[in-house]
């Protein structure tokens, strides 16, 4: 049966949206007020801000998002990009990153890259078209001087749009790159853990794992090679990636190759310390009495391995909330170009003392 005219027409009203100037009828008030009261970045009085938000409730409005970027608006978005979210390490920094930006009454958007620098350098140019108020990439990268050089020009861009390039975990862009950095003691980190196993009367020490020109296994690796310098011995590397399958096949591989060519291991990060340690345990060899092993990030499941695995805490969580309050604070005009969280020795029962 045909519907009348006026059914079609209250059909037709209910399925048209609700615009910012039907807002401002219910309201009383102008269309500029209910646009400062939604901005959140103009006084407005208690009762007027309470008849705007009590008519944007009832009209169910829904604040258009491209017509607020047009006119120059802030999203109050914070924007991730993380090589993966299933990783405990990046985890936990996106978590801290979530936890602050809640706090600043930010909403987060995650992005993930799977390391690939152009879908990163994409996801950047992205946010700034969309104004986020910080894009903060997560984890390490392998540079080349091309997206060093593109990455810059974001930075800049998003610098002369009010928002700000957050790097957490990873070294800067240079001191006229106007990109915030907030990272830990990486390479101290290594130094440190490479030293405990070395006092522990170990001379053969293999590092494993780590992508070459990686920002954060370069680091890494310095720092286990001055140790092994400090005590004049000769660096052993097995570098390629990280994690649990690279540490279990490389070490797999060594110990069908004959035995294996040290007593000590300094791992990458923790999956790959993980992988070690299944390869050795299927080898028959004993963790730590015949082979000693620390890791890198104390990520959760560091303390519940057997034995409980000696890694290098990284304060993951806080990096993720130092890097939001960073970029909000260079909003408010009070910058702090860079923070370096530091990083310790966490000593469980993976080193034993070597007994000549």
């Amino acid at each position: 049966m045909p519907r009348k005219p006026a059914e079609q027409a209250g059909k037709a009203g209910r399925e048209a949206r609700t615009t910012i100037r039907d807002v401002a009828t219910r309201a009383g008030v102008s269309v500029a007020t209910v646009s400062r009261v939604l901005a959140g970045n103009y006084p407005t009085a208690p009762a007027t801000r309470t008849k705007v938000l009590r008519a944007v409730k009832d009209l169910d409005y829904v604040v258009n998002v491209h017509a607020r970027a047009l006119a120059g608006v802030s999203q109050k978005t914070v924007a991730i990009l993380t090589r993966e979210v299933i990783t405990p390490f990046y985890a936990h920094i996106i978590q801290g990153v979530e936890q602050q930006a809640a706090q600043e009454g930010r909403l987060c958007l995650v992005c993930t890259t799977g390391a690939d620098p152009d879908r990163e350098l994409a996801y950047v140019k992205m946010m700034r078209e969309q104004g986020a108020d910080a894009v903060i990439t997560v984890g390490g990268v392998q540079e080349t001087p091309e997206y060093r050089k593109q990455l810059a020009h974001y930075a800049q861009a998003l610098d002369s749009a009010g928002s700000r390039l957050v790097l957490c975990g990873r070294p800067g862009l240079g001191p006229d790159v106007p990109a915030l950095v907030v990272h830990y003691d990486n390479e101290g980190g290594a130094y440190s853990a490479t030293s405990h196993v070395l006092s522990a009367g170990h001379e053969r020490v293999m590092f494993l794992g780590g992508a070459p020109g990686f920002t954060t296994s370069d680091p890494r690796v310095r720092g286990y090679e001055r140790a092994m310098a400090d005590r004049g011995l000769k660096p052993l590397l097995y570098l390629g990636a990280f994690g649990i399958h690279f540490g279990y096949a490389t070490i797999k591989r060594l110990l069908q190759q004959g035995p294996l060519p040290c007593t000590g291991i300094v791992a990458s990060d923790d999956g790959c310390a993980a992988g070690a340690v299944k390869a050795l345990r299927e080898a028959g060899l004993r963790v730590p009495d015949d082979v000693s092993i620390v890791g890198y990030d104390d990520v959760p499941m560091a303390a519940h391995m057997w034995p409980p695995l000696t890694t290098v805490h990284i304060p993951a969580e806080e990096l993720g909330r130092t890097a939001v309050r960073m970029a909000l604070q260079a909003q408010r005009g009070m910058p702090e170009r860079e923070t370096i969280l530091g990083t310790h020795v966490v000593v469980r029962d993976s080193v034993a003392r070597r007994v000549a």
